[in-house]
């Protein structure tokens, strides 16, 4: 069949492309404009901003001899480049009244597990509005609610326990729920199940795995899985952890998707638990426990190497703006003098000062650069064209700075490699 498959480069989405494909189906995928890497699963690739698709019309050309629809859409909290009610109410609701006038019956919608019962935050608040809209159209729906999703691929939580992994100390937050982890292959083989016209329909089913855990289980499942010894749990002061949930706030108004965000924090207490006997009575799927998944994947040192960088990058991404936005501000206040003097030892007295100044200017548009997300990448590059432009200058200007105790030119060259590491994990898909 063919399948329109939308958030198709997310962690469930690409995973469902790919298993489709190996079903023999053919695959459109949606994805937002701009987006890379798109799914390799897909025999075509739509790029479609959910923003500006308010009229149900604009999903038509993308719904032409599609038989069944995935909607794999979602977004944990409102950022700079995200919005709950957009991608779990508007564009859901177009995308289902667009498959209803172009015939698509069968359509396979995730939410998220719990949300029919309470709703703690936007959130969960959303995907349920979108799970009744659902409800109430004319279409063979099927409506997948998982509990945290893990496998191989990881982002967002899934990402965050293997970072929690790899730390020598467990910190443990106060008030969290218990956890019923669901593995992607579960998932996936569930969705492959559902997409055949004569599966069953107009079902809410819960995606649970079989066990109950805390958030600090599932990390030391993962700590024993990378074969290290387990580690001390430390619990996390309230003052600090609400720093740390306003922290990602913060990121996320940058457009860095944090997974410890204040909706995390609310749907935490919550916990992520439910009964997974009708979705198992439907599909005979037997959803493994976490230890089981893991000792049937070895372990590699890419995914220790995963698992020690977690939290070193936003650690980069902090330092990275912190230095070049301070380096711009100390060089036009209290080193604006000592930048004067260095100016005129290079024998350029007459760009003396408007070169500090300049110099200053685009240090600090570089740091802010780095610091926005969207502009990160754009950033980095900018600081790797200043970091050489510094040590072309200095070396032909004022040469005798590479002989200095203090090797100011010298200490560009880790500055420089550091850049490029940050380049090779911006990704976080």
């Amino acid at each position: 069949m063919r399948i329109l498959v939308t958030g198709a480069n997310g962690l469930i989405g690409s995973a469902v492309c790919a298993r489709l494909r190996q079903e023999g189906h053919e695959i459109v995928a949606a994805v937002r404009p701009g987006s890379r890497p798109v799914p390799q699963a897909a025999a075509a690739v739509i790029e479609i901003d959910l923003a500006q698709a308010v009229d149900h019309k604009a999903w038509l050309p993308c719904l032409a001899s599609v038989a069944a629809v995935v909607n794999c859409v979602g977004a944990l909290q409102d950022g700079a480049q995200e919005s709950v009610a957009e991608a779990h109410v508007a564009a859901a609701a177009t995308l289902f009244r667009a498959c209803e006038q172009a015939g698509v019956r069968r359509v396979i919608h995730f939410s998220a597990i719990g949300v029919d019962r309470e709703q703690p935050s936007a959130f969960s608040a959303t995907k349920l509005e979108g799970d009744r809209f659902l409800m109430e159209r004319d279409l063979e729906w099927i409506i997948l609610r998982p509990s945290v999703v893990l496998g191989r691929a990881v982002f967002g939580a899934s990402a965050l326990f293997r970072g929690l992994a790899a730390l020598p100390i467990l910190p443990e937050m106060k008030n969290t729920g218990a956890l019923q982890v669901v593995q992607l292959d579960d998932v996936v083989t569930t969705v492959a199940f559902f997409v055949h016209p004569d599966a069953p329909s107009r079902l809410a089913l819960e995606l649970a795995g079989p066990e109950q855990l805390s958030m600090s289980d599932v990390v030391a499942h993962y700590r024993n899985w990378f074969g290290w010894r387990s580690a001390r749990r430390v619990i996390i002061p309230d003052f600090l952890s609400g720093l740390l949930y306003r922290a990602g706030d913060a990121a996320g108004w940058l457009g860095w998707r944090a997974p410890v965000r204040s909706t995390a924090r609310r749907e935490m207490v919550r916990g992520a638990v439910g009964d997974p006997t009708p979705w198992i009575t439907a599909t005979k799927i037997e959803p493994l426990p976490l230890g089981e998944a893991l000792a049937r994947q070895p372990v590699s040192v890419q995914e220790r190497w995963f698992a020690k960088l977690y939290f070193l990058k936003p650690l980069i991404f902090l330092v990275l703006p912190f230095f070049w936005i301070a380096t711009g501000v100390i060089s036009v206040t209290i080193g604006f003098d000592d930048g004067l003097e260095l100016m005129r030892r290079a024998g350029v007295d007459a760009l003396a000062a408007p070169g500090v100044v300049a110099g200053a200017i685009a240090d600090m548009i570089v740091g802010a650069a780095i610091a926005y997300r969207p502009l990160a990448r754009l950033g980095l590059f900018g600081a790797i064209a200043l970091c050489l432009f510094y040590t072309v200058a200095g070396t032909i200007l004022l040469p005798e700075l590479w002989n200095e105790p203090l090797g100011p030119l010298m200490k560009i060259l880790p500055i420089f490699v550091l850049h490029l590491v940050a380049l090779a994990i911006l990704k976080e898909r």
